[in-house]
């Protein structure tokens, strides 16, 4: 499986999954659908599902569109997105799995941002994947809770922070910068955050800084970083879900 990146609306990613033994792509988060459609035109190729991570329209807005093109595509999303989603075909749960582009992706529930957001974990050979996380997690931060709870929220994050370490993060939009140099305010005794953060704004000439890989959140992104003792020192907590509700309040 190949990933192709392409920019949509001010700062979103829409990301096509390529089979490369066959003309086929998926789409993950269409949030417009003219950079699909002119890609599928350049290439050839033909789109044969959407996969949605949650309702939001920077995240189905060419659904209608691309569904028009393709009217027998399959559209995958939550179950609890069931009426939020335009042309939702199959609705997922937690541990269901799929087949898209000869690559199966394991279901993942991962609630706080919206109620129904799920995740895309596709494992590959050598401890690592690829997780189509959509608002869930960026490069140093969470996503905004508008449906859910810390709590909820930090049982979404300890599903992720579970998987291979070498998995690579696809996340929906480009705010690495600005959320890893809020978190090395947060985060100051961290030598590698303040590295990381000297190294993007070395190469801050608006490039992608997805896909994230998910040892880096583990040990730059506070949120990760919840039972790490010197964090929850600096932040006057106890290691655990007290210093993830801590960092909520401050953020």
């Amino acid at each position: 499986m190949r990933v192709i990146t392409l920019r949509a609306l001010a700062d979103n990613y829409i990301f096509l999954l390529l089979d490369e033994a066959s003309p086929e792509a998926v789409v993950v988060d269409p949030g417009e659908a003219a950079p699909v459609l002119e890609y599928l035109q350049n290439s050839g190729r033909r789109l044969t599902a959407i996969l949605i991570t949650h309702h939001h329209g920077d995240h189905t807005g060419g659904n209608r569109d691309l569904l028009k093109r393709f009217p027998n595509i399959t559209v995958y999303g939550g179950a609890g997105d069931k009426g939020r989603i335009v042309g939702q075909s199959v609705f997922l749960n937690e541990g269901d799995d799929i087949t898209v582009c000869g690559m199966k992706a394991r279901i993942l529930a991962v609630p706080g941002h919206t109620k129904a957001h799920i995740a895309y974990f596709f494992p590959a050979a050598g401890g690592s994947g690829d997780l189509f996380s959509g608002d869930t997690v960026f490069g140093g931060t969470i996503g905004n809770m508008f449906e859910g709870t810390p709590d909820v929220m930090f049982e979404s994050i300890q599903k992720i922070r579970a998987l291979p370490r070498q998995t690579r993060i696809w996340c929906s939009h480009e705010y690495t910068l600005q959320y890893v140099r809020q978190s090395a305010d947060i985060d100051p005794r961290n030598a590698r955050l303040i590295k990381r953060l000297k190294m993007l704004e070395a190469g801050a000439s608006g490039g992608p800084t997805v896909p994230l890989l998910l040892e880096e959140e583990c040990e730059t992104n506070p949120f990760f970083r919840w039972d790490n003792p010197e964090l929850a020192a600096h932040l006057s907590t106890e290691p655990g879900i007290a210093t993830f509700h801590r960092l909520c309040e401050i953020t």
